[in-house]
């Protein structure tokens, strides 16, 4: 997964469109198919059916593709500990002007408080990162404690589609910048099935204004015993402004 080219990251169109909070934006797979994406509302405030997910959250929380940071300003509102992470330059410094706590960083390497997040979010299509989800619902496993919980976002019906894509800002001639990237689109049927094959748990699964979701938990709880240790789960490195010439893998 580290080695992928990330074009996501060097898009000018994903730069530009996070810079204005205006699309038109969309991935397109190499054999044309456009999927629109809806940066107005990534842009935004949380809106109700965000809210209601992030009622859901446990503990310390992790963003994953965080994007410009809506979901994080929304938890950090709220007291709770999170920190977003992102390949986007752009995003995360969206998200840090917000007054966010993010890192430059694919999920794929080394992240702060591996093992003890209580919460992962994968909002926005972002099971889709890397292209594998198992690969993914594995790597996002270890950054949680024992029992900790996955809420992720998947799309309507039984999808389930890998492909290679690019960012663009037009339909027509459109323009993209890097190679295309693998990414994946997956329905809560789909999710299901890679997560029961990983030993997770399934724990809800509902819909709210268009969008679907899925809630999963981790194969072993922990124990009630052992004390909660998320209170320093950011504290093992600094949040910090992106570095314009840091290499990054993955989203």
């Amino acid at each position: 997964m580290r080695g992928t080219a990330v074009a996501w990251a060097a898009a000018d169109p994903y730069a530009a469109a996070l810079r204005t909070g205006r699309g038109p934006l969309f991935l397109r797979r190499t054999d044309g198919w456009l999927l629109p994406l809806e940066v107005e509302r990534w842009c935004g405030q949380a809106d109700q059916v965000d809210r209601e997910v992030l009622d859901r959250c446990e503990g310390a929380v992790l963003d994953v593709g965080c994007g410009p940071g809506r979901l994080v300003t929304e938890l950090a509102a709220r007291g709770r500990t999170v920190l977003g992470i992102d390949v986007s330059e752009a995003a995360v410094d969206h998200t840090v002007r917000l007054g966010g706590q993010a890192l430059r960083r694919s999920v794929f390497e080394p992240v702060p408080g591996e093992g003890r997040w209580d919460t992962v979010l994968l909002m926005d299509g972002n099971i889709g990162i890397g292209g594998e989800p198992s690969a993914l619902l594995e790597r996002v496993a270890a950054l949680l404690r024992p029992g900790g919980l996955l809420i992720a976002e998947t799309v309507p019906g039984h999808v389930d589609e890998r492909a290679r894509v690019q960012v663009v800002d037009t339909v027509g001639a459109a323009r993209a910048t890097g190679a295309p990237f693998p990414w994946a689109r997956l329905g809560t049927p789909a999710l299901l099935r890679y997560a029961r094959g990983a030993g997770w748990r399934s724990v809800a699964q509902w819909s709210a204004g268009g969008r679907c979701f899925a809630a999963l938990r981790t194969r072993h709880a922990r124990s009630t015993a052992e004390p909660p240790k998320s209170t320093a789960v950011i504290s093992s490195q600094r949040v910090r402004k992106p570095s314009g010439d840091r290499p990054v893998a993955d989203r």
